[in-house]
Parts: C-alpha cells; structure tokens; sequence
C-alpha cells in the first residue's frame, strides 16, 4: 500500500469515528465524563463552520489535520469497548445508507457564538483607554 492509500484510509476512519461519537453521545452506557467531551468533539466535528476558515493560509488546516483528529482520539479512548463497538457497527452502517456524515447545526451555533465573543473580548481590549 502506499501513502495516499494509507491518508485515505486514515481519513475514512476519523470521518467513521466522527459518527461513531454521534452515536455514542446519544447512547445512556456512555460514561457522563465521556458525554461532554464526545458532544463538544461532535458538535463542533459535524459543524459545517470551522473554527478556524479553512482560507486562512497554514491555520486553516491545523483544526481539521492536528485538532480534530487528536479529540477525537482522546473521546474514542474514553468510550467504553463494548460502546465503542456497537456504536461504530451503527455509524458504518449511518455512512452505507446515508452517503455522508450528518451536520450539527449545534456546533455551527457554538462555533459562531465563539468567533461572537472573541471578537466583542477585542474590541472592548481595543477600546479601553491607555495607561
């Protein structure tokens, strides 16, 4: 196999991984540490806005290549196994039927509520007087 073959095969597993937590947020054997974690990574995996615009050079891609892989990493290892099992059986089967990954609208909010608040804590740093 060679490299492009291996990066695609990575990437079909994290997009699978991606929905195997959309699932797994849903299911009551997910621990409630695991839940909060699994939503966030969820909300903001199937948010169809980037935190970080995809157009910005080098940044862009630090969400989607470092960021997002690594939580979802860190979400699937604190699932329980036999969670962690049926709830990728349910999402290879979600992504045969369906085609694609489903979209959170949840994560586009939280996404644009937090570019909001960065960029309101900006303005009231650039308008308070100098010392």
């Amino acid at each position: 196999m060679g490299l492009a073959q291996d990066l695609r095969q990575w990437a079909r597993r994290i997009k699978r991984d991606g929905v195997t937590l959309w699932f797994a947020a849903r299911d009551a054997r997910t621990p409630w540490y695991a839940k909060v974690l699994v939503a966030f990574v969820v909300a903001y995996a199937l948010s169809p806005i980037d935190l970080i615009p995809d157009f910005i050079p080098v940044l862009g891609y630090v969400d989607d290549v470092l960021l997002l892989p690594a939580l979802i990493w860190l979400a699937v290892r604190l699932l329980p196994a036999d969670v962690l099992a049926v709830c990728r059986v349910r999402a290879d089967a979600w992504m045969q039927a369906q085609g694609t990954r489903p979209r959170s609208r949840l994560g586009a909010v939280l996404v644009v509520l937090l570019w909001l608040a960065l960029g309101a804590a900006a303005w009231h740093w650039l308008r308070r007087p100098a010392s």
